[in-house]
């Protein structure tokens, strides 16, 4: 069966554009809408992201085909482990979170198992620095990566489950994403370099010059396009780079500490030909060209 009915736990800024993005795209059946703040799914209903707002989520998400989960990782842990009792074989819970690893380990016994529900853990590589449903886009997905990271414990998935699971992909690349396989392990990693390092260089940079020039008009009247894209990101909001920080741990302090060396040599090497070296591989490698032998 097709899926018809849709459960999103969580109608915050990603939250809200999926209901928009699954209505920009054709999506007729009913979607259900639940926000532990009532008025972000009040701004979602009346962007007509969801249908319905559901008063109680777990009869939402029982009453539901697909149920996805957007929020902070900790909260998406919750959920898993209060869905999985409740939740039927032919369902499939999906996500949006940033960290995948520690969400199959949750998962493993609960789902995708003889009697339990499917999980297909996702995270569309898009966003913005602000939150809310107010600051939903139904083409925040479009030219994104949606990522999926199949738990390794999936042997056991109903053919209903595993289905939904493939209608759901399908949904994604018609946003206009290009969905992309990995393991969760790497996807942890990876996203460690190329978005969680990028916001925690934002953050730090940004509550530096907060210290060092707290009223200083003239810094932000001439830091121009550089000091606005490189702070851009200090903006996003704690609680979701909280759960970040707590659940990627490792990957992150590694890429933190691998920059910290990299400044280091840089600010060693400001009169020396070894800062034109940096400079030529920072140049190939945003031109995507051959490595140095």
């Amino acid at each position: 069966m097709p899926i018809e009915r849709i459960a999103i736990l969580g109608t915050g800024l990603i939250g809200t554009s999926v209901g928009m993005a699954l209505r920009r795209n054709g999506f007729t059946g009913t979607i259900l809408g639940w926000d532990r703040e009532v008025v972000q799914a009040a701004i979602a209903l009346g962007r007509e992201a969801i249908t319905e707002i559901a008063n109680d989520p777990e009869t939402a998400a029982e009453q539901s085909d697909v149920v996805l989960l957007s929020g902070p990782v900790f909260s998406i842990l919750e959920w898993l482990e209060q869905l999985a009792p409740i939740l039927q074989p032919h369902q499939l819970v999906t996500d949006v979170g940033s960290v995948k690893r520690i969400l199959c380990e949750r998962a493993a016994g609960l789902y995708n198992q003889p009697g339990k529900a499917g999980f297909l853990p996702g995270h569309p590589m898009a966003g913005r620095e602000v939150s809310g449903a107010a600051n939903a886009d139904d083409e925040i997905f479009r030219g994104a990566v949606w990522l999926f990271t199949e738990c390794a414990n999936d042997s056991g998935i109903s053919p209903e489950a595993r289905a939904k699971a493939t209608e759901w992909r399908a949904w994604a690349q018609k946003f206009g994403s290009r969905t992309v396989d990995l393991d969760p392990v790497r996807h942890d990693e990876l996203c460690a370099w190329v978005s969680h390092l990028p916001q925690f260089v934002s953050t730090a940079l940004s509550a530096l010059l907060e210290d060092t020039f707290p009223h200083d008009e003239e810094l932000r009247a001439i830091g121009g396009r550089a000091l606005r894209e490189m702070t851009r990101l200090g903006a996003s909001p704690y609680s979701m780079w909280r759960d970040i920080a707590h659940t990627n741990t490792e990957a992150v302090a590694a890429t933190l500490l691998a920059l910290e060396q990299r400044l280091t040599h840089l600010r060693e090497h400001l009169k020396t030909a070894e800062l034109r070296d940096e400079f030529e591989q920072a140049n190939r490698f945003r031109l995507g060209g051959p490595r140095k032998p």
